[in-house]
C-alpha cells in the first residue's frame, strides 16, 4: 500500500515581501521534498495578488533603512520572484493555491479578479475541512 503524501500548509496572511518570499521558499522546497502545498491566501496576501504587486519588494516599515541593500542583494543573487518560486512549486511536486473566500469580501476583491490567478476560492469551513490532517501547517 503507497503512503499518501503529507501535506504541507501555509496560511498566508502579511504580504510584506519577507513573509512572502517565506511563503514561496518554504513552499517550493517542501514540494520538492514531496508534500503535498497548500498555500492558502488571507487578507493581505490576497490584496496584494490582486492587484499585481505580489513579486514586490517591499519590507515594514522598521526595516526601511536596509530595504535598498535587500532589494539590491537579491537582484544580484538573481532570487526568483514569488510567483516563480510557486509557478516551480507546481513542476516539481504538488502544489495548490487557494484563496480564502471571507478574505476576498473583506479586502474588496471580486472573485473574478482572482479566479484565473489560484486555483480555488474556498470557504474556512472547507479550507479547514481540508488542512485538518496537515502533518505541517503554519502561519505567515
Amino acid at each position: 500500500m503507497v503512503e499518501p503524501n503529507k501535506k504541507f500548509v501555509i496560511f498566508a496572511h502579511g504580504a510584506t515581501y519577507d513573509k512572502l518570499h517565506q511563503v514561496g521558499t518554504l513552499a517550493l522546497t517542501s514540494a520538492a521534498l514531496g508534500r503535498d502545498v497548500h498555500v492558502i491566501l488571507m487578507f493581505w496576501a490576497i490584496k496584494k495578488l490582486a492587484i499585481g504587486r505580489f513579486d514586490t519588494i517591499d519590507f515594514p516599515p522598521e526595516y526601511r533603512a536596509y530595504t535598498d541593500d535587500v532589494a539590491r542583494l537579491l537582484e544580484e543573487k538573481k532570487i526568483p520572484a514569488i510567483t516563480k518560486m510557486f509557478s516551480d512549486a507546481r513542476q516539481v511536486g504538488k502544489f495548490r493555491l487557494i484563496a480564502c473566500s471571507a478574505g476576498l469580501e473583506y479586502m474588496g476583491v471580486d472573485s473574478d479578479k482572482l479566479v484565473s490567478l489560484v486555483d480555488e476560492v474556498l470557504g474556512l469551513p472547507a479550507i479547514l475541512s481540508m488542512t485538518f490532517d496537515a502533518e505541517t501547517a503554519l502561519f505567515i
